[in-house]
């Protein structure tokens, strides 16, 4: 059901809550066949958030873990390492997201898995890398994107603004599935395995050369709310309508704005897109102007105008939205709703997921013998 692109590779993941089996659910939609293995408890996240509180797994788990097999396992025991010895030992790829140093309590430090197995690519996914002074500081994705700067231009003027999805989490997912699928090429010429220290806070770090040139190269950060891109611009903005909805437009390119001005009847608007940041005055004229109307109105005037136009769609709108169902990218799962793995591959779009399924120790050996 998935894509083919990983087909053969048999990835471990030892890993819990979101950032960790997000990336492993990556190789799973590429085609890896990817065994998680959980405590006898069983990942932390199935009680995380329940939606009708009668104590069954929260969909959530079920949503980032599908396309997967489970099998529990308690590491405390030499039964469980030796089964699990014996998992790595036939695996192409190692997902884990324990703290530095726990793998080596484990019995499964870099040196020890590098003897069971020196083709693996061992991914040790954490929240400030295995290395430096922060490396054991307990942290969150608010956490992560704040040691980066980047919330210093995010937000409202009157400070930062929290964000969904948390934006650490889910990029240093895509940094490990990258990272790992590079290795796996590098392995395919050498023979070698490989060590990947991914942080999730240097991960969005990565990120911020933009804001880091402008800061440290005499031109003063991107504020927020007053640089092109943080809201300063009445051209790159959010705008509520009379309904109490929102909508979104950013026609950075002169023509788009020039189109923007004269569907909306106000030409005049034309010549001031490039006036002073932060643009106080026309951002309000503007937010007037959409606060007039309701959102069916500027959808109805917008979407077919060639301007950066489009509705800040509600969850609940985006299944139907009709480009979401022209491509396929998200369907009804049964405990939970499934946004589909980001690819067309060569024409094909991107498939639905197995369901997670958990199964026996034994046949878990038994599949990768």
């Amino acid at each position: 059901m998935a894509f083919d692109l990983l087909a053969g590779i048999r990835a471990v993941d030892m890993t819990q809550y979101l950032p960790g089996p997000f990336a492993a659910q990556i190789l799973s939609d590429m085609g890896a066949d990817v065994l998680k293995v959980e405590p006898p408890t069983g990942d932390p996240f199935r009680t995380l958030d329940p939606f009708d509180g009668d104590h069954r797994p929260t969909p959530f788990h079920g949503a980032v873990n599908a396309g997967k097999r489970i099998v529990r396992l308690d590491l405390k025991t030499d039964e469980g390492r030796d089964a699990m010895a014996r998992l790595l030992a036939a695996a192409d790829v190692l997902v884990e997201s324990y703290r530095p140093g726990v793998m080596d309590r484990l019995g499964f430090g870099r040196q020890a898995l590098e003897d069971l197995n020196p083709g693996l690519v061992h991914c040790a996914l954490s929240g400030f890398g295995q290395t430096g002074p922060h490396r054991l500081l307990a942290g969150h994705d608010l956490n992560y994107v704040a040691f980066t700067g980047a919330l210093s231009a995010s937000g409202h003027v009157a400070g930062p603004g929290i964000y969904w999805p948390p934006v650490a989490d889910m990029a240093g997912a895509m940094q490990a599935g990258l990272t790992i699928a590079g290795a796996l090429v590098r392995r395919s010429r050498t023979g070698k395995g490989a060590f990947l220290d991914v942080s999730l806070a240097e991960t969005v770090l990565g990120w911020q050369g933009m804001g880091l040139t402008q800061a440290l190269n005499g031109r003063g950060a991107p504020d927020r709310a007053r640089a092109t891109l943080t809201g300063g611009a009445a051209y790159y903005q959010l705008y509520e309508t009379a309904d109490g909805r929102w909508v979104s437009l950013s026609p950075i390119e002169p023509k788009f704005w020039a189109n923007f001005c004269d569907a909306v009847g106000h030409p005049e608007w034309t010549d001031r897109q490039h006036e002073p940041l932060p643009q106080t005055d026309l951002t309000a004229q503007v937010a007037a102007l959409f606060k007039s109307r309701d959102r069916a109105h500027w959808d109805g005037l917008l979407m077919g105008i060639d301007c950066c136009y489009y509705p800040v769609r509600a969850y609940a709108e985006v299944p139907t939205d009709p480009h979401v169902a022209a491509r396929g990218l998200v369907a009804d799962a049964g405990d939970h709703t499934e946004a589909r793995f980001p690819l067309h591959l060569d024409d094909a779009p991107p498939p639905s997921r197995a369901p997670v399924v958990e199964v026996s120790l034994a046949d878990a050996l038994a599949a990768w013998a």
